[in-house]
Formats: C-alpha cells, structure tokens, sequence
C-alpha cells in the first residue's frame, strides 16, 4: 500500500464529499461540502487527496494569502488512520504551499480536538498566542 497523493480533481468530488460527511458529521452547515468543494475548486487548486489501492481515503484543503498558508480541513478515513496519510497530506500540502512561496503555514483546531492538537504538534506545528474570531456572512 503506496499511497498516492496529488491535486484534488473534478472527478474526486463526490468521493471528498462522502468522506467529508463520514469523517466530520458535525461540522456547521455553512460548511457543506459539496457547495465549498465546487468554490474552492473555482478559486484555486490548493486541495489535495490521498489514494491508495485507486480508492480516496484522505483529503486537505489548504490556501495561501501570498505570505501564510492555512491548512482548513484535514480527514483521512477512519480505518485507514495512524498509516501516514495524513502526516503524507500535510507535506504534500506544505511543499506545494511552499513552492508558491509560502513562509508560514497556519491552522486552526477546535478545543475539543485533543488527538488533532497532539498530531500537528508531532509535525512541528506549534500553539500561538493568537485569538482566533470569525464572523457569518451569509
């Protein structure tokens, strides 16, 4: 099992989309994933996908402001966890985020996510004394 990894295609998003609903079933409904994968996919090609056997079991979507990137969502199928896809999603992200120049990569993670906190730090991600806002526009 050699994963594979590389940009999110139109292809994959309906496979992104159901793993999306598996992996985060609580996230807000502002965060639908087929409405923000077809946005996104018009905005930049800054999502990416692992494979492995021809099926998707991991997905990032990464941005980059022309000086910080953002990791925003990261989900690896349940039962393909602690393999190295996601370790795997994140270089391939920041190596492609650093390729346009990126100097710092940023992310968020919800309090309550002790597991996702303890991975990011293993990959050298480190807490920031920042307060982090955010307002609905919709």
């Amino acid at each position: 099992m050699t994963p594979e990894f590389r940009h999110l295609e139109i292809a994959d998003t309906d496979a992104v989309v159901t793993l999306l609903q598996k992996v985060l079933p609580d996230d807000q409904p502002h965060n639908e994933p087929a409405a923000v994968l077809k946005l996104k996919m018009q905005t930049d090609k800054l999502s990416f996908v692992a494979i492995v056997d021809g099926t998707i079991c991991g997905f990032v979507m990464a941005g980059f402001d022309g000086h910080r990137g953002w990791l925003y969502q990261l989900a690896v199928d349940p039962t393909r966890r602690r393999s190295g896809l996601a370790t795997g999603l994140v270089r391939y992200a920041t190596e492609c985020l650093r390729a346009l120049g990126c100097k710092k990569l940023n992310l968020q993670v919800r309090e309550r996510n002790v597991e996702a906190e303890s991975f990011y730090e293993s990959l050298g991600f480190i807490k920031e004394p920042r307060t982090s806002m955010g307002k609905l526009v919709v």
